[in-house]
């Protein structure tokens, strides 16, 4: 009898052991968070939980450089040093496959050509790995950036890893100087942005109604997807999901990029979910803001120049202003900050 209580006994701790190394496995938490509550009950960590749920993780809970921020445009500092953005395409168009990752719509690029980012806070030159998409279930929401408090229906990052020091975007995205996110911000208009209009028109986005369906877009140019604008906002921060590694200096620029209210839509209708499961909207995939904790936002643009380049003599603006409705030109608000003001765009 005894020997029998000894058998069970080491079964029973070796079946704790492999319950435990279970648990402490990366590849077991790895896809196990969420923006919002699950539905079905059961218990998926949401962004106030991440860093409890896994030690790897704990950034998200006690880091001091994270990301999304609110950037409140008078506490921006004008850095004469900040170059214009550099977008290296070869003169080429470039593929990749449109994934709904039941997080984002995301659209990883093949490796056949090449884009490269360069400019403005870079020291290096970084190479595009991946675009995503974040929106919100109604338009006064979606954007993970917040301009003065005011959040935007939704937000494209162009996410690039350095590739002069690192062999990929996972080396990257754990290392010093890794990664750099272009940020824009979507608004709703009656037009579309050339490249988004790819990735969203009925046959395309139809494609990737549940999680882990995928389709190529081929012949795309990724210059299409950037605003008119050399203007851009900077700060040191980290990547918005977990592990939320603080690697990634942000660059966010100063006009919207539109798309229809039937795109956006459409992006609501994608579910987070395969087709056998209950239906959840992806909308709402933002991460709430963090604590700037004393970073310094820098900018490009220079809030104090009158002349020239200024119509009528007035000061540069910043190209936003704080509703996320309409596309048509509002008069500009009060200054914020010696002539910096916000206004809307066409």
């Amino acid at each position: 009898m005894e020997i029998v209580w000894e058998v069970l006994f080491l079964l029973q701790a070796n079946f704790i052991v492999c319950i435990s190394a279970q648990q402490n496995s990366p590849k077991i938490h790895e896809g196990w968070w969420a923006y919002k509550e699950v539905v079905q009950g059961s218990f998926v960590p949401v962004p106030s939980f991440w860093g409890l749920v896994n030690s790897a993780w704990n950034l998200c809970s006690v880091g001091k450089r994270q990301s999304p921020v609110n950037i409140e445009t008078s506490h921006m500092i004008f850095d004469p040093f900040l170059t214009p953005l550099r977008i290296n395409t070869g003169g080429r168009k470039v593929s990749g496959t449109m994934y709904n990752t039941g997080r984002h719509v995301s659209l990883r690029l093949d490796k056949e050509h090449l884009v490269n980012i360069s400019g403005g806070p870079m020291t290096y030159s970084h190479r595009l790995e991946e675009i995503r998409l974040h929106f919100g279930s109604e338009d006064s929401q979606g954007s993970e950036h917040l301009l003065n408090g005011q959040a935007f229906s939704g937000e494209v990052q162009l996410i690039h890893y350095n590739h002069e020091l690192y062999t990929n975007v996972t080396e990257a995205a754990k290392s010093p100087n890794g990664l750099v996110v272009v940020s824009i911000f979507i608004k709703v208009s009656d037009s579309s942005n050339p490249f988004l209009n790819r990735m969203l028109n009925r046959d395309t986005i139809t494609r990737i109604t549940y999680k882990n369906d995928a389709y190529l877009l081929q012949g795309l140019n990724i210059e299409e997807l950037y605003p008119e604008t050399s203007s851009f906002i900077t700060y040191d921060g980290s990547m918005t999901i977990p592990p939320c590694y603080e690697t990634a200096s942000w660059i966010i620029m100063n006009k919207p990029v539109y798309i229809t209210r039937m795109q956006m839509h459409s992006l609501r209708l994608l579910s987070q979910n395969q087709p056998s499961q209950i239906f959840l909207s992806m909308s709402d995939n933002f991460r709430p803001v963090q604590p700037l904790n004393n970073r310094c936002i820098r900018t490009n643009i220079n809030f104090s120049l009158q002349g020239k380049d200024c119509p009528n003599n007035r000061a540069q603006k910043l190209q936003y202003r704080g509703g996320c409705g309409g596309s048509e030109p509002e008069g500009s608000r009060p200054p914020v900050l010696k002539g910096l003001a916000l206004s809307s765009i066409i």
